[in-house]
This record gives structure tokens, C-alpha cells and sequence, in this order.
């Protein structure tokens, strides 16, 4: 039972849509609206009204995420072991601002660079630095975060480094499965425990473990906006995904445990508690009206 207003209770049939089209409301969000109070009634999370994105956002996100994606293929067309990932940083900074556009991470929180950069057993905002050098045989992820015409993507890449080890190799490939049938279970009016519970499956089958404590999150009109995206959750939970939401799929794999920490001196790095490797793969999508459209890549 509600026990709060609804941002979807019903407007004049004939009044403009809330979501700008200029459409009359009984032609454009007025069976949507029904269909979510529907899922509020009997006591399930919904999105904000706020975070459901138009036709005219989605362009503007993938327009940034064109910029967001270029950053990462030029970063993968010059990694290579003896680069430093200050390196990375800059190929991200020239690539992101020539377009016009702004590194998200840059001065988010305090951040002090425009991209991530998380080697090995560093599992998330890894801070590039010229003295830390990639070395034959690293993994790294690189997370790129573009903002345009104030706009929001976001997606990141692992990399190899020449000569990988079996092991590592197969957790990367295992994250990037994760992260495809994360994708593929994404589905308008399902729930986002379904999704998680599927990624968390694949991932214990081969042997890894999830990071419980970092997930997704709805990304578009902000950085990091609704819903919280879990990899480690139980199926028939979360928030109903309804078409015009975007979020990020990006479960971090460990190869061992899923315990983790935060780096105490820089505040922002997280590692694997047994320091073993850890790997993400993350893409920015749309859910749609029949499935889902990826933005960023």
C-alpha cells in the first residue's frame, strides 16, 4: 500500500505530457504512468519521474558517449607495456576536450585526473601516474566518463599487456561475459535483481567471486544518478526497469575473493583484499520499449 503521492498518478487526459513531447498526456505517458503505479501499489521500487529520459536526451547521451568511446579506442590503439598511465590520462584529456567536451572524473569528489586506470589486483579508480608503468603481462581497466552539452556517458575497457598470463586472460574473458549476459538479461518491466542475480551465477560457475559493495548506476543527466545497480542480488528484487532509463552494466570480477579495500593513502583505489586480479567491462544502455540499446561501449 502507498502510503506517499505518486509521481505517476494521473494528469488531465488532455493535458501537455509531463515529459515534454508536447503531445497530449492520454497519447504519449498516460498508459506508462498506469502501468507503473501498478508496480508502486504492491510495494515495488519504481524510478523517479526525474531520471526517465526522452528521445531528445538520448541523443545528447550519445553524443557524448561518441566522444566517450573515441577516448577509449585511442587509448587501445597505443597502450602497450612501458607506457605510463599518466600517459593514458592525457591521450583521455586531448581526445575529451578537442571535441569540446569535459572528463567527468576530473575534479569529481576530488579526483585528481580525467580517467581511471586500475592495474591487476586493482579493482576500481585506480589514479593514473607517471611513475606507475605498465609492465608485460598487467591487466588494466581503463573508465572513461564523458560530460557533453551536459550530457553524462560512461563505459571502460580491459586491456591486456603483451604476454598475459592463462589465468588472467580467462578473468577478463569471464568479466566480459558477465557484463553480456547482464546486458542480455535487461529486459522493460523486469526486475534489476533478475539482471544482477544472472551476472553473479555466471560469475560463481567459473570460479570468481562479484565485488558486493561498488555496482552500477543510472548515468544521463548526472554522473552517478538512480538506481544503484547490485551484481550480487536475488532474483524477483529491485527496481522495475521501464523504458527510458539508462544505467550502467559493470560487475567487477575477482579472481579470488570478493573482499575488497579502499587504498588509505589516496583515498580513492580500491583493491582486492588477497590481492589477487580483478577485471570489469562496462557499457552505458537504454531500456527500450522491446529490450535494451547500448549507448556506450
Amino acid at each position: 500500500m502507498i502510503l506517499h503521492k505518486s509521481e505517476y498518478e494521473k494528469i488531465d487526459r488532455n493535458a501537455p505530457c509531463w515529459c515534454g513531447s508536447g503531445r497530449k498526456y492520454k497519447q504519449c505517458h498516460m498508459a506508462f504512468d498506469d502501468r507503473i503505479r501498478k508496480f508502486e501499489m504492491r510495494g515495488i521500487e519504481v524510478p523517479k519521474k526525474r531520471f526517465i529520459k526522452t528521445p531528445k536526451d538520448i541523443e545528447g547521451i550519445k553524443a557524448s558517449a561518441k566522444i566517450n568511446m573515441a577516448c577509449l579506442d585511442a587509448v587501445g590503439e597505443v597502450i602497450a607495456a612501458g607506457m605510463s598511465t599518466e600517459e593514458i590520462n592525457q591521450i583521455v584529456h586531448r581526445v575529451t576536450t578537442e571535441a569540446g567536451a569535459i572528463p567527468a572524473p576530473l575534479n569529481y569528489e576530488g579526483f585528481p585526473k580525467s580517467v581511471c586506470t586500475s592495474i591487476n589486483e586493482e579493482v576500481c579508480h585506480g589514479i593514473p601516474d607517471e611513475k606507475i608503468i605498465l609492465k608485460d603481462g598487467d591487466i588494466i581497466n581503463v573508465d572513461c566518463s564523458t560530460i557533453y552539452n551536459g550530457y553524462f556517458s560512461d563505459s571502460s575497457r580491459m586491456f591486456l599487456i603483451g604476454n598475459v598470463s592463462p589465468e588472467k586472460k580467462r578473468l577478463v574473458e569471464v568479466a566480459k561475459e558477465c557484463m553480456e549476459i547482464g546486458i542480455r538479461a535487461v529486459k522493460p518491466w523486469a526486475r534489476l535483481g533478475d539482471m544482477g542475480n544472472a551476472v553473479h551465477q555466471h560469475a560463481l560457475e567459473n570460479g570468481c567471486t562479484v565485488v558486493r559493495e561498488i555496482g552500477g548506476h543510472g548515468c544521463g543527466f548526472e554522473f552517478h544518478e538512480d538506481p544503484w545497480v547490485s551484481y550480487v542480488s536475488r532474483p524477483g528484487t529491485g527496481m522495475v526497469m521501464v523504458p527510458g532509463m539508462t544505467f550502467t552494466i559493470e560487475p567487477m570480477v575477482n579472481l579470488g575473493k570478493a573482499d575488497i579495500y579502499e587504498d588509505a593513502d589516496n583515498g580513492w583505489t580500491i583493491r582486492t583484499m588477497d590481492g589477487k586480479p580483478s577485471a570489469q567491462w562496462e557499457v552505458q544502455l537504454l531500456v527500450t520499449e522491446t529490450g535494451t540499446e547500448l549507448l556506450s561501449w
